[in-house]
């Protein structure tokens, strides 16, 4: 298995905090977003345990001020978000990773010999994508590249 690996710059990562662990209010949360003409990339909810809860997005670095603008008027302020811009997606997409396990070992495993400090991860059946600040972009790349598929 030889995956393309694909990578995006100018990324940044935004993390709400205090979300109500209401599906329809995040649901409208990023149609609100995508009525900015925001594009969406990676997303990741945390496990809710209470009535709240994090989410996490990335978004291209022009789109930081429009989004932010938006979100810091939520519950009235009470969600919080923190924000991460400046970084690089690296994405490694393979259509046989489905029922293959073991491939997203490979990818941390190589990232982690990097010592690069990975963000966010998303995945599918047949893609992995990793958030890297911008300084570890290049030790990560090269780890991902040269892991043995």
């Amino acid at each position: 298995m030889k995956p393309t690996i694909s990578t995006y710059e100018d990324i940044s990562l935004v993390t709400l905090q205090n979300v109500p662990a209401d599906i329809g209010f995040i649901a409208d949360v990023f149609a609100k977003i995508a009525g900015l003409g925001v594009d969406v990339d990676m997303i990741s909810l945390s496990p809710v345990q209470s009535s709240l809860t994090s989410v996490s997005f990335t978004i291209n670095d022009d789109d930081l001020v429009k989004t932010l603008s938006f979100t810091s008027k939520l519950e009235d302020g009470t969600v919080k978000s923190i924000v991460s811009s400046g970084n690089r997606k690296i994405s490694i997409d393979d259509d046989n990773m489905v029922n293959c396990p073991g491939v997203a070992a490979k990818v941390f495993k190589a990232i982690a010999k990097s010592k690069a400090e990975i963000r966010l991860i998303t995945t599918s059946e047949s893609q992995i994508s990793v958030l890297v600040t911008m300084a570890d972009f290049e030790a990560a790349f090269a780890a991902v590249e040269n892991a043995d598929f």
